[in-house]
């Protein structure tokens, strides 16, 4: 088998599907495997790395796609690569399709190509395995991210997420206790915050809650209660996720037009649509607008300036997923792993698991 490791090419992707250990793993398993020059240098490896560990360097776009029989990706494939994919070939990485454009859809289709988004790569007991690590990164970056953006220099409302003695905290509201909402209300209590979490499953908030070290307000996602807790907020986080399918909104339109003046919102969720009705997709030159007075951070690949960390991240949950094509092919790992089927968007050209629910403006490039 060959394969094909391209340069990602969205502007501030800094991310590479294999590192060179991945190489190394393929390689000794002894498929060829083709890394377009530069791939991992925002990661920081560079060609001889590659070499070292066994893969050829190629030197343009049109030979690591026109080599592959599978092309491991980062982000899903711009247009321009959709392009260069040969008939029949597989492709893997986090592709967000239920987000993605209608015609980015039909040309999967007609050039017959196998789909398999590591987002929806599913263990018996619910868990994703290679989405789990990119959320926590996520979770974290989004403290860091609205630390910034809460200052009166980038427009915010001028406020410390810990408050001192005397002042109160920040008011944080996190729509989803899943792996991103939990990592990011342990780090903003961490920092001091007061954080509020809503889910709908009630199960999910007693158990976080159980873990908090400190005290965390939970309740069940209702419009009333969405209403009533953005309506304080100073920050909202959208972390709501349903594999395979476009992010509900949850939080309307009028819902954002009762929150405080400058407070802000940060949607986790837009690389599937967006959970946040005035949502819409920026990128890390302009990731901020302000809609109905209230700042909105709508970054999908908001990991991708962490390249090294992201790229470790992605290796060490696919890892298993990986050796397992590695040493039996395709075919035969999807036949023996439940899990990775669950992964399948297209198979040879036909929709597996693919639901694109929502409205045509919430979709990304």
């Amino acid at each position: 088998m060959n394969v094909g490791v391209p340069k990602e090419r969205r502007p501030f992707e800094y991310r590479v599907g294999l590192p060179p250990a991945g190489a190394a793993m393929f390689a000794r398993h002894g498929h060829r495997v083709y890394v377009e020059s530069g791939a991992g240098e925002g990661a920081g490896f560079v060609d001889d790395d590659y070499t070292r560990a066994g893969a050829t360097i190629v030197y343009s776009p049109e030979e690591v796609f026109g080599r592959a029989d599978l092309v491991l990706k980062f982000a899903r494939p711009l247009a321009e690569e959709l392009t260069l994919l040969r008939d029949g070939v597989a492709v893997a990485g986090f592709l967000h399709l239920a987000a993605a454009r209608q015609d980015k859809i039909d040309v999967l289709l007609a050039k017959g190509v196998t789909a398999l988004a590591y987002e929806q790569i599913e263990e018996p007991d619910g868990t994703h395995p290679v989405l789990a690590p990119l959320s926590q990164i996520g979770g974290r970056m989004v403290v860091q991210t609205a630390a910034q953006l809460l200052q009166n220099n980038l427009g915010g409302r001028g406020i410390l997420l810990g408050g001192v003695a005397g002042v109160p905290p920040a008011e944080v509201v996190i729509l989803g206790a899943g792996v991103v909402g939990s990592t990011a209300a342990a780090g903003f209590t961490a920092a001091g915050a007061h954080v509020t979490v809503l889910d709908v499953n009630l199960a999910k908030l007693q158990m976080l809650q159980g873990r908090m070290a400190a005290p965390v307000v939970m309740l069940l996602s209702t419009p009333h209660n969405l209403a009533r807790a953005t309506a304080y907020a100073d920050i909202v986080v959208g972390a709501v996720l349903i594999p395979g399918e476009r992010a509900p909104i949850l939080l309307t339109r009028q819902m954002v037009r009762g929150m405080r003046p400058r407070s802000l919102i940060i949607d986790m969720s837009i690389d599937q649509g967006g959970c946040v009705e005035t949502s819409r997709p920026t990128n890390h030159s302009s990731p901020t607008y302000v809609e109905e007075g209230v700042i909105h951070y709508c970054v999908p690949n908001m990991s991708g300036v962490l390249g090294r960390t992201a790229t470790h991240a992605l290796y060490a949950g696919a890892y298993f997923y990986l050796e397992a094509i590695a040493r039996q092919g395709l075919e035969a790992a999807l036949a023996s792993s439940p899990a990775l089927e669950r992964g399948l968007n297209t198979y040879q050209g036909r929709i597996r698991r693919l639901h694109r629910l929502g409205p045509p403006g919430a979709e990304a490039a």
